[in-house]
């Protein structure tokens, strides 16, 4: 079975050695270790649990943001990493460091005691111990997919669960049916507890609402309680008695608007009374989440594209809905500098390239693609097929570097180039150079 995890620190070897890497849906055996460790996950600070398919990564990034605006520490877990393990636990606003991720694989693989556990499921048991050991004012806490029956399911009263927008992706495990999907995500909510809701197609949104009602729980639902938009390049947010007036997202694309406005409700759905709107003016401005339409400015590539005047992106975005976000990116892009766009694309097999590419249609880029070291990467050819029935240009070259160079090399302005086509492939291009390493 091949593992999808970059094996480049000491943490995922020794993890890898013992448990599978396939994302277990159940949450039995997370249950059992927590219990076997003394119950971390009942000593932690308020917790904000997020799922949905696109957006949650921005969304906990927004999150984050605001509360150490807001002078709090903020643990958060997160998945999958791009390039270090460490990536995916920060303790107290900090990445977990080497010495402290040994300990604690000492410690929670002493308690499971050899019983079965996946490489996910113990991570998410590590996170929630270290968690535990070290004091902060909040924890936020990304699904690893799904939602119901993700190993992070495990708190009975989180303080805020949030919903991202939910559409059709990880098919083989949640789907078919968009009704599945939304019901999986659903699982979250909880009794009594309030749920803040991205705006949804009407048949997801039925299903969530159906749920929340069924437990009684409080919901703040996007362009029903609340809404967010751009105004005069800054980020409305009408909630039920107020309008915050908050600069632009920190992350580019007009879908951030969305996304920060859905982290200030459920920011302020925690009642804090340190989250002010300077707190969420200073939150929604600065928040970093990589891959996601990055402009790399270090690393060989990005100085290879500065030398040709090329500007050079990077987003991780793999299904139809996250398409339809970049490109909606690279059009704001396009129309305030109009310079051509090429895409060097490279995905896993299982993906919908073609709904992916379809978006693009009206920017007519040429597309380079590509593969990347996985038996599970879709061949170079086939993901141009993909894109020529989406009516692109296409061309096939042999890896990220090569395409880069041919982008680079095409006549005529300098062109804007965007990497893109999944996190795993955008984690690669992390990994070429220290320099563009997530901190």
């Amino acid at each position: 079975m091949y593992d999808p995890i970059r094996a480049s620190d000491e943490a995922i070897l020794r993890l890898r050695a013992h448990h599978p890497s396939l994302i277990d849906l159940t949450t039995g055996r997370v249950e059992r270790l927590l219990a076997a460790l003394g119950h971390p996950e009942q000593k932690l600070p308020p917790v904000i649990h997020v799922a949905g398919t696109n957006g949650k990564g921005s969304t906990v990034s927004y999150l984050r943001a605001i509360a150490e605006a807001a002078g709090m520490k903020v643990h958060v877990i997160t998945s999958p990493h791009l390039v270090r393990f460490a990536e995916r636990i920060r303790v107290a606003g900090e990445l977990i460091n080497d010495a402290r991720m040994s300990e604690l694989i000492d410690k929670v693989e002493a308690a499971n005691a050899g019983e079965p556990i996946s490489f996910f499921e113990i991570t998410t048991v590590l996170a929630l111990q270290a968690f535990a050991e070290t004091p902060a004012d909040l924890c936020i806490v990304e699904v690893g997919l799904g939602g119901r029956f993700d190993a992070t399911n495990i708190f009975d009263a989180p303080a805020v669960s949030v919903i991202t927008p939910v559409d059709y992706d990880h098919l083989e495990m949640l789907g078919p049916e968009l009704s599945k999907i939304a019901w999986e995500k659903a699982g979250i909510i909880k009794q009594g507890r309030p749920v803040v809701v991205a705006r949804q197609m009407e048949e997801g949104e039925a299903v969530i609402l159906e749920e929340a009602d069924k437990l009684s729980a409080p919901v703040t639902l996007m362009g029903r309680d609340f809404d967010a938009w751009e105004e005069r390049g800054r980020l409305l947010v009408q909630l039920q008695d107020q309008l915050y007036d908050l600069p632009a997202p920190s992350l580019f694309g007009g879908y951030q608007f969305a996304n920060a406005g859905l982290a200030v409700a459920a920011a302020l759905a925690l009642g804090d009374p340190r989250i002010d709107e300077a707190a969420l003016a200073k939150g929604v401005s600065s928040a970093v989440w990589p891959a996601r339409f990055q402009r790399l400015t270090e690393g060989p590539m990005a100085r290879l594209a500065a030398e040709r005047g090329s500007d050079l992106w990077l987003d991780g975005g793999h299904n139809p809905h996250a398409g339809r976000a970049l490109a909606e990116a690279a059009g704001r892009l396009v129309a305030r500098d109009p310079r051509p766009l090429v895409l060097v694309a490279a995905m896993f097999a299982r993906k919908d390239a073609l709904g992916f590419f379809q978006p693009f249609a009206d920017l007519a880029p040429l597309v380079l693609t590509t593969t990347f070291d996985s038996p599970n990467a879709a061949p170079a050819g086939e993901l141009a097929a993909a894109a020529a029935q989406a009516g692109l240009a296409v061309e096939q070259v042999a890896d990220v570097e090569a395409g880069v160079r041919r982008a680079l090399a095409q006549p005529g302005p300098a062109p804007h180039v965007l990497i893109c086509g999944g996190l795993h492939f955008a984690g690669e291009v992390l990994a070429m150079s220290p320099e563009t390493w997530p901190t």
